[in-house]
């Protein structure tokens, strides 16, 4: 195959697994961070990676949002939110994450292949993005894709159509949202 083939199969894989997103999961999530104080995002890897970008999008619309393990990053609380991006949902750092977030009382998130996880159990509430894990014999989604990477690409198209609907539920515009954009690069 020529690379513009195999571009093409992978935008075919990404359309077939973004058409089997829950709205109504999508939605809680939407809603779980318009009602919390501080919005904390975790992932390891390459889905920590998705994380840091919807962070930064987050706070394009103005919301308190923080990446985990970022020196700028204030302590967690009760009234926020943290959401946990991995495929596996048993990435050990995060399970601990998760733990001390749980301890602490805030509302967790995971956005994850295995919603029965050691991290979807964790969590207050799951959206369950199709995909393979690293470990493509753990799952029954073929790929033609390395290891996670359609849960990754997913992950970041997922995380943009949450702050889309964001937008449209808080009136928001790109302009506006360009107002809260870096200015000292």
């Amino acid at each position: 195959m020529q690379t513009a083939q195999y571009l093409a199969a992978v935008i075919e894989e990404l359309r077939r697994s973004t058409a089997l997103i829950s709205d109504k999961e999508a939605e809680a999530l939407v809603t779980g961070i318009l009602e919390s104080k501080k919005v904390f995002v975790a992932g390891a890897g390459r889905s920590g990676f998705m994380a840091k970008s919807f962070a930064m999008r987050m706070m394009h619309m103005g919301i308190d949002a923080y990446v985990i393990g970022e020196t700028v990053t204030p302590n967690f609380e009760p009234d926020d939110m943290l959401i946990i991006g991995s495929g596996s949902g048993e990435t050990k750092s995060l399970v601990s994450l998760a733990e001390k977030a749980k301890a602490i009382g805030g509302t967790i998130a995971a956005v994850t292949i295995f919603p029965g996880s050691t991290i979807g159990k964790l969590s207050d509430f799951t959206v369950t993005l199709p995909g393979s894990p690293k470990d493509q014999a753990e799952s029954d989604y073929t790929t033609i894709q390395p290891m996670g990477s359609l849960f990754e690409q997913t992950l970041l198209l997922f995380y943009d159509a949450v702050i889309l609907r964001f937008m449209e539920k808080k009136g928001l515009d790109t302009n506006k949202m360009y107002g809260r954009h870096a200015n000292l690069e």
